[in-house]
């Protein structure tokens, strides 16, 4: 798992070409995760709060270093099934949209008075539905084994792995 993570943080910080194996992408979201727990577990302990959010220095610190890592690891593991990144943006355009319309749904219900769960209505529960159903979506195709052979958007990881073995076990 360590040697994925340090694949991703320091031999492809800002890579967004190439492809990604599962492996790659997964054991990176496994590391933050951990690091991520340990560091707000820290953050809390020693204080360390950023105003009255629940948000800590060493955890915020740690998430924007590993911003640029973590979108270009999700590009190349998009190429590696042969889509392209521009989905990912694609994705978070859709989120950003559906926040602001259950944002200003929900604060134009608020401010009539008549706040309720029900008063809320579809312009507040249909966006929250289109995010859950793109983050399936999103989890599915991550979770989808890469194209055989070489996309257009660069050879098979896969292969590469096998013909280095290849080669290491050629020369015992």
């Amino acid at each position: 798992m360590i040697e994925w993570y340090k694949k991703v943080i320091f031999e492809n910080y800002a890579n967004f070409s190439g492809r990604a194996r599962r492996s790659e992408y997964w054991y990176f979201i496994l590391a933050n995760v951990i690091i991520g727990t340990i560091l707000s577990v820290l953050d809390n302990v020693l204080g360390f709060k950023l105003g009255s959010s629940n948000s800590g220095v060493l955890g915020s610190l740690y998430n924007l270093a590993v911003f640029v890592p973590g979108l270009a690891v999700s590009v190349r593991r998009l190429h590696d099934i042969g889509k392209s990144g521009k989905l990912l943006l694609l994705f978070y355009g859709i989120i950003f949209i559906s926040v602001i319309v259950m944002v200003v749904s929900g604060f134009s219900v608020f401010m009539s008075g008549n706040f309720s769960m029900s008063s809320l209505g579809v312009a507040f529960f249909a966006p929250l539905l289109v995010v859950l159903a793109m983050s399936i979506w999103m989890l599915v195709l991550y979770c989808t084994e890469g194209d055989q052979g070489p996309n257009k958007y660069g050879s098979d990881p896969k292969n590469d792995a096998a013909e280095i073995n290849e080669i290491g076990t050629s020369q015992l």
